[in-house]
């Protein structure tokens, strides 16, 4: 009975399982063999509990009715729930039909949830690695520069030169573009230039990046270069220059925007840029003396971070030309110095800057030689004012930067001070540089004052109208009056022939005796007279130098007369003598 029950029970619980397959979409109940042995066994002995034996002949009919009972009870379960269950999947067969018209043909499968859960744990998966992009090579500007045949540059820059003739504007704009495509692929942080300028010296900013450009490309850009106008070009560098200091501003936004400073990518290469303006500053230096009064006015070129940039044009323009770099610096650079936005990083550039041109190979006779240039001084007077300034400060106002400007000064003043000696054009400057030169000679700084009043006298040895001016200005510079005055006589042996003929300083000194002699009038100011007295001191000494070497010179020019008139009375060929020639052969006698 125990056996044919089980059995009946095996095949129930097998087509109850086979149909809550069908129906259930793949549920299965998890059963405990031994733990329903247990709980059955009980459930018997408790039946056999409630229902107390009659008597021994009833005995094994009241055990299997008991077990009857139940297993029908067990039946009529199982039958209620399969019914339940069918009921359950036809109602959810009815809404996955409605849906299907809404989802892919990969929903139309009902799976278990622990299926559709592993099924979307895949399918993000692929999407993760989907988003994995393969990385691209890291291309630097070495890379992209090798890359560059200087024969398709040259086939393009024909090209272009035929299409656009005459409009070399565009022309520009073409050149650019192809050294945009060039340096493309070469990203911001393969050529991060504002670190770079920020942390290295001008010496080698100078060859960034066109160290990397071959050659025989450098070349072709620059013949091709050379054929443009002057003006064409300086619109040029002003566009390349807009366009480095528009990506500069993006990048500065950007650094603080967030904390930490992340470089944007560049445009369609910022190397490029630096590339072709560097070549054009090279090849025409003109095209950077055409836009300096233009970066000098507009306040959109001023300022710290950009004169890193400056600096950096006028290093490439230095290279091809270094008279234009000094003239860059002098005009533009040097001005900087004495300004209000002056500060300790903005010298050292400026010096450094300077000091790569000074370094160049036969700087000093380069620049002393080409002092002027197109009628303009590379370093025009009131430069050599901040020069002067800046070189000999008050001992309270020296700075580290003191020593660097006392290193270049003697070569740079040399330059400003070029030019054909009483010339045209260095009376001109003779006359703009004594203005400042007597002020600075009355200062209360005695190394000021000495170079200062060095420098008036060379004035007075260019110009004869400077004794003039130094005659007007006297009294409102006394102290500096006195400073010349006391110099030239420290040093007159060498000064008196620089400053032949001395008929203008006579007559100069003449006329301080007079106004020394108003000055020391009792009714003066006591700190003035003693001025007059040290004033007049000096002049009459002058005054005695004056005119002893006067009275020589009057009689070395009768002995010469003498000496002319007696070779001509011993001459054979008197006849022959050109009297006509005795006063040149006497003025050149006593020429200094």
């Amino acid at each position: 009975m125990d056996s044919s029950e089980s059995s009946e029970n095996h095949q129930i619980a097998s087509n109850s399982n086979s149909h809550s397959n069908a129906s259930d979409h793949g549920w299965q109940k998890v059963t405990y063999p031994k733990r329903q042995r247990k709980q059955r066994s009980a459930a018997d002995s408790a039946a056999n509990n409630s229902h107390p034996i009659a008597n021994d002949s009833n005995k094994p009919n009241n055990v299997f009715r008991s077990l009857e009972l139940q297993s029908e009870d067990r039946r009529r379960k199982i039958l209620e729930s399969q019914s339940a269950t069918a009921d359950a999947a036809a109602v959810v067969d009815t809404r996955s039909r409605s849906k299907h018209h809404h989802r892919s043909d990969d929903d139309d499968d009902y799976e278990s949830d622990d299926a559709g859960v592993s099924k979307e744990n895949a399918k993000a998966e692929e999407k993760k690695v989907k988003q994995k992009k393969p990385k691209k090579p890291k291309v630097t500007v070495a890379d992209a520069a090798a890359k560059i045949d200087a024969a398709d540059l040259a086939a393009f820059l024909s090209d272009i030169s035929g299409s656009y003739e005459g409009q070399q504007e565009i022309l520009l704009m073409r050149f650019a573009d192809y050294y945009g495509r060039a340096f493309s692929a070469v990203n911001s942080s393969q050529f991060p230039w504002v670190k770079m300028f920020r942390e290295n010296t001008v010496a080698k900013l100078a060859d960034i990046p066109l160290s990397h450009i071959s050659d025989a490309v450098y070349k072709t850009a620059a013949d091709w270069i050379n054929q443009l106008s002057i003006a064409a070009l300086g619109s040029f560098v002003l566009w390349c220059l807009d366009s480095i200091l528009a990506d500069l501003a993006s990048q500065q936004g950007g650094s603080k925007g967030s904390k930490k400073g992340i470089q944007q990518a560049s445009s369609k290469s910022q190397v490029a840029m630096f590339v072709v303006l560097a070549m054009v500053l090279r090849r025409k230096p003109d095209a950077l003396v055409n836009v300096l009064p233009t970066l000098r006015e507009s306040s959109k070129y001023q300022g710290q971070d950009k004169l890193v940039v400056i600096v950096w044009m006028i290093a490439q323009a230095s290279h091809g030309d270094l008279a234009v770099g000094l003239y860059s610096w002098g005009h533009n650079l040097l001005p900087i110095v004495s300004g209000k936005s002056s500060n300790p990083q903005s010298r050292d550039i400026i010096l450094q800057s300077v000091e790569k041109i000074l370094a160049a190979p036969k700087a000093r006779s380069i620049l002393v030689n080409g002092a002027v240039r197109k009628g303009e001084r590379l370093l025009p007077p009131s430069a050599l004012e901040i020069l002067l300034r800046v070189t000999f400060p008050s001992s309270s106002a020296r700075l580290k930067a003191t020593e660097r400007f006392a290193a270049i000064y003697p070569t740079l003043k040399e330059v400003a001070l070029a030019g054909a000696p009483r010339s045209k054009a260095m009376k001109q400057v003779s006359q703009q540089i004594l203005s400042f030169a007597l002020k600075a000679a009355g200062e209360s700084i005695p190394e000021l004052s000495k170079e200062a009043a060095g420098i008036s006298i060379w004035c007075l040895t260019q110009n004869a109208d400077c004794y003039k001016q130094w005659d007007k200005v006297y009294q409102d510079n006394l102290e500096a009056s006195v400073a010349v005055l006391k110099r030239l006589l420290e040093e007159w042996k060498e000064l008196s022939v620089k400053l032949a003929p001395l008929d203008p300083m006579r007559e100069t000194i003449k006329n301080f005796r007079q106004k020394n002699e108003k000055g020391m009038e009792p009714e003066a100011d006591a700190t003035r007279q003693a001025l007059f007295r040290e004033a007049d001191k000096h002049c009459k000494t002058l005054s005695r130098k004056l005119s002893h070497g006067h009275g020589c010179l009057k009689g070395m020019a009768v002995a010469v007369i003498a000496l002319a008139a007696g070779a001509a009375i011993l001459s054979s060929n008197m006849e022959s003598w050109d009297w006509k020639e005795l006063p040149v052969f006497i003025s050149s006698q006593f020429s200094f």
